[in-house]
């Protein structure tokens, strides 16, 4: 019977409370609480905990758009491909290492061996097959320049901003991050090593029947095909 609840966490925690909160159609109060608050970050709460917990309880509600795969629902990002394994490997040198440290000798470890696979991508019923090591998935445009690399684009587009970087050599993706970095997104989708769409919904498919995928941080075990869908 209550009209808010209020949940302290990280960007994994928030997503699953808004999947849930969705459901109930009840309104959801972020205290950020995690290693990455990149949602509280973009609505602008403060990571002040009393302060945090006063919008929380007290602040006026505001819609935020939303992504999902296979039903399963993301406020930030989604990813195939290259980013689960170095979400793994992160998590295994955690604990020893710490976040980032172990971020960066995960980097460092794909860069030594990509991975790539082979990827049916249909976007509003036009088929493509790529040869890539990474899908990514943003809600909202994306921004690949630095330094807010992966952050919300200022003012910009709504949808589910997919990425497709093309090949599977050390050089091309190192190539695309320079690139990335120096020109950023838009530069960077109209080069040969990157497509990027910004679209509604997308469908992938893979020659396996199952897949790792991460949304917000969070590893999931998917069937395939995964069904992506903006949520307005």
């Amino acid at each position: 019977g209550v009209r808010r609840v209020a949940v302290a966490g990280g960007d994994g925690t928030i997503a699953l409370a808004a999947d849930l909160a969705a459901r109930a159609s009840i309104e959801l109060g972020v205290v950020p609480g995690g290693t990455l608050n990149h949602l509280a970050d973009d609505l602008g709460i403060p990571d002040d905990i009393d302060e945090s917990l006063r919008i929380a309880i007290h602040g006026e509600p505001r819609a935020v758009d939303a992504g999902s795969v296979n039903g399963h629902l993301f406020l930030n990002t989604s990813a195939v491909g290259t980013y689960v394994t170095f979400v793994r490997i992160r998590h295994r040198l955690e604990r020893y290492l710490g976040y980032r440290l172990a971020s960066v000798a995960a980097a460092f470890r794909l860069l030594a061996r990509p991975y790539a696979f082979t990827v049916e991508v249909e976007i509003e019923g036009t088929m493509r097959l790529d040869v890539t090591p990474l899908v990514f998935v943003g809600v909202g445009e994306r921004e690949l320049k630095l330094p807010t690399l992966g952050g919300r684009a200022r003012d910009g587009r709504r949808g589910l901003h997919l990425m497709v970087v093309r090949g599977r050599s050390r050089a091309r993706i190192a190539a695309l991050a320079f690139a990335a970095a120096a020109r950023g997104t838009r530069s960077v989708a109209r080069s040969p090593t990157l497509d990027a769409f910004l679209v509604t919904r997308f469908t992938i498919r893979l020659h396996r029947s199952q897949i790792r995928v991460a949304t917000d941080g969070e590893l999931h075990t998917m069937a395939a095909p995964l069904e992506y869908r903006w949520m307005p």
